[in-house]
């Protein structure tokens, strides 16, 4: 894909006159699977757009020492029924004869007091069963309690009759677990606090069996390999869309003679202005921008509006910020049994966040053997995204000597940190439904916009992790969202009478059997 990147300057002046019949804004996965799966279906009359100046969106894989690490996704999450999952062993990005190595863990306080492992695992199973039961509020279609409208505050209310059985210092230390388990939930979820996660939506994201699994070679692989079946030319990089003009007029016959090579123009009705000047027609648009970039330019991005219903949807779902902290060493220092490293802070009153941000970081964990993994959420997350390199090494070398209670703990020889909220193409993370969304939010967001009633193919069609009800904030969910809008674009033309309703379902009974079964990568 480098030479897509070379041809872009050249090209310009031909590609912006030229119609297509669909424009696929943007080129994480979402995008390069709906491409996918219409070049495997022979259709190619499409062009993508990418703001960025590489594919991917919030997958990228970089080389750190010998190694590649994953800055934005990095675990298949589930295995049966999951299309990556399938796609990756298909394609031997994944051993399957490798045995994944033991979780040893090692859970330290401040002091450098280690909490015997027996007392971890109980307050996981515990807390565990907390989950589980918050979820059952989705699931079971049960009424939450009276003033409990989020994750966060079941989940207190559950700790707290559970700690009761406890005194002194057993409270404490399985009260640091706890926390421990929170800010490590955060993460997963995606938000800064579980106070800000909806109880009665938390069930409503599906997790496939088969636990995390991780593409040893990086998870950009996956996407070359979705790419590697598009036409060089199909993909234009360094090319931020400015307005999506959905609802134009027919061109009249002088502009479509104007225009010779380009035939059918008058039915071409969509206009993408973008920042660098050119322009584009379709007849469709596939959306795959971030829900974090929707939420900041859906208002002067289309023209017309998008419906008041969408403009909802937009506000009321949550798109959170998680951040990774590599720490790569020049030799190993952790006894080689340990995978993880749990850091149990105790609570404090301070709000200065230069002082606090730190303490969001619920582990360090064993990447390679010479690189250590640390996760942050929310408003933590933010705050490094302001901090160099070098003060993120001072700090955590700091931590990792106090809580081993070992002063020699070498400081890293290099530090990546990401930034995903700092960045103007992903604003964010991922999706979490908060205390005022629900998943039918993401089914409206989901769901396709005809320009004319009467058409059968809708102008415009949302995809991403974003919306999809089910898996949202995963790749899975990504890929299966672009999978679906090709569908739609690959359906044969109806008649104009032809009902549509069917089309702004979000899922049908055929993918979910599909999703239930596995996908057929073939």
């Amino acid at each position: 894909m480098a030479a897509v990147a070379e041809e872009n300057e050249t090209e310009t002046k031909i590609e912006s006159a030229c119609y297509y019949k669909a424009i696929i804004i943007g080129a994480g996965i979402a995008g390069i699977s709906a491409a996918h799966h219409l070049v495997k279906n022979g259709e190619t009359d499409f062009k993508i757009l990418e703001a960025r100046n590489r594919i991917g969106g919030r997958i990228v894989s970089i080389p750190l020492g010998e190694d590649q690490v994953d800055l934005g996704a990095s675990w298949i999450h589930g295995v049966l029924g999951n299309p990556i999952y399938e796609l990756a062993v298909s394609n031997r990005l994944i051993n399957l004869t490798n045995d994944q190595d033991p979780h040893a863990v090692v859970a330290t306080t401040e002091e450098g007091k280690r909490v015997p492992i027996s007392v971890v695992e109980e307050v996981y199973n515990a807390y565990f069963w907390f989950s589980k039961r918050c979820e059952e509020y989705f699931l079971l279609h049960l009424q939450t309690p009276p003033q409990i409208d989020s994750v966060g505050k079941h989940l207190e209310m559950d700790i707290a009759a559970y700690l009761q059985q406890y005194e002194g210092d057993d409270v404490v230390m399985r009260r640091k677990v706890f926390d421990h388990l929170l800010s490590r939930e955060t993460c997963i979820t995606g938000c800064h606090s579980m106070d800000e996660t909806s109880l009665s939506e938390f069930g409503s994201y599906t997790e496939l069996p088969g636990g995390n699994v991780r593409i040893p070679g990086g998870f950009s692989l996956v996407i070359d390999l979705l790419a590697d079946i598009l036409p060089k030319e199909c993909i234009r990089l360094q090319c931020e869309v400015k307005h999506i003009k959905w609802k134009m007029k027919k061109q009249n016959e002088s502009s479509k003679e104007s225009n010779p090579s380009c035939d059918g123009a008058a039915s071409n009705q969509i206009v993408i202005e973008c920042n660098d000047g050119t322009k584009w027609h379709a007849k469709h648009v596939i959306v795959t921008l971030p829900l974090g970039v929707l939420k900041a330019k859906a208002e002067e991005l289309f023209e017309p509006k998008l419906p008041e219903y969408k403009i909802e949807c937009l506000e009321n779902l949550s798109f959170g910020v998680v951040n990774k902290i590599y720490l790569e060493y020049d030799r190993p220092f952790l006894n080689a049994e340990i995978s993880e490293v749990i850091t149990l802070w105790a609570r404090t009153e301070e709000t200065d966040m230069s002082k606090i941000w730190f303490r969001k970081i619920y582990s360090f964990r064993r990447y390679t053997e010479n690189i250590l993994l640390a996760w942050i959420s929310g408003h933590e997350a933010e705050f490094l995204e302001t901090l160099s390199e070098e003060q993120v090494a001072t700090t955590c070398t700091d931590i990792l000597r106090k809580f081993l209670n070992d002063p020699y703990v070498p400081k890293p020889c290099k530090v990546v940190c990401t930034s995903w909220k700092s960045h103007p193409f992903s604003r964010g993370s991922y999706t979490y439904i908060g205390v005022k969304g629900s998943q039918r939010d993401i089914d409206l967001l989901a769901t396709p916009i005809y320009a004319d009633p009467y058409h059968s193919k809708p102008a415009l069609m949302f995809a991403g992790e974003a919306t999809h009800s089910s898996f949202y904030s995963t790749t899975h969910g990504a890929f299966l969202s672009g999978k679906k809008c090709a569908e739609l674009l690959l359906e044969p033309d109806s008649d104009s009478n032809h009902k549509h309703e069917k089309n702004q379902q979000c899922t049908t009974d055929k993918d979910m059997s599909s999703w239930i079964r596995g996908i057929d990568l073939s």
